[in-house]
């Protein structure tokens, strides 16, 4: 049935035969490379055949260049013959492969094929477990394993014909595709389930084998052991222990009369170690406290040491001394006085005494929102009580006084409970306020050695820029003779200088003015480095530093305040001149 003039059918057949593919003008029709390589032309005889040819096992040829076309071969059954098609022809086209597909479905089959045909065409890519052939030319393939249905596929395409027929019904076009079962997903699902089974349980077994120990037991209560526990509970080292088998041991309700004595003198021993807690806190709190002091005069003393440091290249900087250095002298010197400048203010950090206030003023807060909490569900049950109470006393009238006795118990106890939150809730208000007058007195410090170390910066600068002479030997004399005076006088004399100082230039005016109006329109604060963006666009000499010293400075005017959470923490400045002047 194949055309003479096909010559790419034609060059297959020949080739799978082990003959050298010719056409009828005896012209070569495929390449040497491709041809079987046991012809012998001068003999003119076939070589012993190919082993792939006469379907003995379905092995997939050879792999080829992209560019030349699979050539399948011709495949000999007991039955039928298959013959592949054109290779030039595009391959048939599948369906999208279902998950666990061991059917597939074969159509075009021959009308007089029977299920014996089948099965013998389609033993050879595996074991089949099922055949339902249909009553036209069509039939699905069940086979036991995955991989099976990709060799059927092979066949995909391949023109079956039973015997030396030429009838149209002993001849068909065979094509091969996957097919949807039900059988084949039940099957696939029951595979996944068993092996997410296997790795819940592979996983199971890491996290037991990676879970820390379980606690020991608690014993059970005897009086042997409430003696040995009552041992521990002196004990400053198992005292947590101890605590915790007597919690527990309460809980499961082992107090009685016949050992409430025993578990009275257990408590009793537990709160003796109170005193020794109070005791040691308090002494937590002195060290704390030297440690603050501690730390403000060793900044003090450092601050000193700064002041005295730069004083000294004021007086080198001075025109007597300064012409009788090098250029190279003059540049380190100039370098030097920038360092000591910068340095003491490089450090933005609050104090440890206004962080533990912080920290201590946050806790009183949550301590005083639980126990508002607690006293509006007291009032809330009192108020249900009472409603109760009225509800059960009108229909009653003649019986009133037995069944309110119960009700009227409760309310004078819940009141009782509600009368001590009130006075704990007093006692923390008064712990409250008593705790933000000490944070308040720690700010008020800060800001006062802030704003001196920046008074005593301006007085340096002002040293250096003054023209005459003779002041500036003066008052550079007072500060070596005196190192500085600021440091020295009294709180009070201190505060009103501070107070005293405005601004001091022409620039620093301008700059107030630019920044106030910055920072009006912006009313949830500003960061440093925006500001200092904003400003440099008008004036490229201003530094950020000098800006932050300006604000530092007037506290009346700008105030500098966190916002943020964690990593997201910043400090903002605001304007408050309008506060200042409202409250003034």
């Amino acid at each position: 049935s194949v055309p003479v003039a096909d010559h790419g059918a034609w060059a297959t057949a020949m080739n799978n035969l082990g003959i050298v593919p010719v056409g009828i003008g005896g012209q070569q029709l495929v390449s040497d490379s491709l041809c079987i390589q046991r012809f012998d032309p001068g003999l003119g005889l076939l070589t012993p055949i190919n082993p792939i040819m006469a379907g003995i096992s379905l092995v997939p040829p050879p792999p080829v260049p992209a560019d030349v076309p699979l050539v399948k071969e011709i495949i000999h059954c007991k039955s039928c013959t298959l013959f592949p098609q054109n290779p030039n022809l595009p391959p048939p086209s599948t369906r999208e492969r279902p998950p666990g597909c061991r059917t597939v479905f074969v159509g075009g089959l021959p009308e007089n094929a029977t299920e014996e045909i089948i099965r013998e065409v389609f033993d050879q890519c595996g074991e089949i477990t099922a055949i339902r052939k249909s009553k036209k030319n069509f039939c699905h393939i069940r086979f036991s394993e995955e991989f099976m249905v990709d060799k059927a596929l092979y066949l995909s395409g391949y023109r079956m014909r039973i015997g030396s027929s030429t009838d149209k019904k002993d001849s068909g076009r065979i094509h091969v595709d996957f097919a949807q079962a039900r059988d084949d997903l039940y099957e696939w699902e029951c595979k996944q389930r068993l092996l997410a089974r296997e790795e819940r349980h592979r996983r199971k077994v890491h996290e037991d084998r990676l879970r820390p120990p379980s606690p020991p037991p608690v014993v059970h209560y005897s009086e042997h052991e409430a003696a040995l526990l009552a041992d521990r509970l002196k004990d400053d080292h198992k005292f947590s222990e101890a605590t915790a088998v007597l919690f527990t041991w309460i809980d499961r309700g082992e107090v009685n009369r016949r050992t409430a004595n025993h578990f009275y003198s257990m408590i009793q021993s537990a709160n003796s170690h109170v005193r020794r807690l109070m005791s040691e806190k308090a002494q937590h709190e002195e060290e704390m406290e030297s440690a603050k002091e501690v730390f403000k005069n060793a900044l003090l003393a450092i601050l000193t040491q700064f002041e005295q440091i730069t004083a000294v290249f004021t007086a080198a900087t001075r025109q007597k001394a300064w012409d009788h250095f090098s250029k190279a002298q003059r540049k380190n010197i100039d370098i030097w006085r920038k360092q000591c400048e910068v340095a003491p203010g490089d450090a933005d950090r609050q104090p440890c005494g206004t962080r533990v206030c912080d920290q201590t003023q946050a806790s009183l807060r949550e301590e005083n929102d639980s126990l508002r909490w607690q006293l509006d569900a007291y009032r809330n049950e009192v108020e249900l009580l009472r409603r109760e109470q009225n509800r059960t006393a009108r229909p009653d009238d003649d019986h009133t006084a037995a069944p309110t006795h119960s009700p009227e118990a409760q309310i004078q106890l819940l009141q009782q409970s509600m009368h001590s939150m009130q006075q704990q809730l007093l006692t923390l208000q008064e712990k409250l306020s008593s705790k933000e007058a000490e944070l308040e007195q720690a700010r008020e410090e800060h800001r006062y050695l802030e704003g001196e170390v920046l008074a005593l910066r301006d007085k340096v600068r002002t040293l250096t820029g003054e023209a005459v002479e003779g002041t500036n030997g003066e008052i550079h004399e007072k500060g070596l003779n005196g190192c500085v005076p600021s440091l020295y006088l009294s709180r009070d004399r201190r505060s009103e200088l501070l107070l005293r100082r405005g601004v001091a230039s022409e620039k620093e005016a301008l700059l107030l003015g630019i920044i106030s109006t910055f920072l009006h329109v912006h009313p949830f604060g500003a960061n440093l480095e925006y500001l200092w963006s904003y400003i440099q666009r008008l004036d490229s000499k201003v530094s950020a530093v000098e800006l932050e010293r300006l604000m530092v400075r007037l506290p009346s005017m700008f105030r500098q305040e966190l916002s943020g959470v964690g990593a997201t923490l910043e400090k903002r400045w605001k304007f408050c001149g309008f506060d200042t002047l409202s409250s003034a």
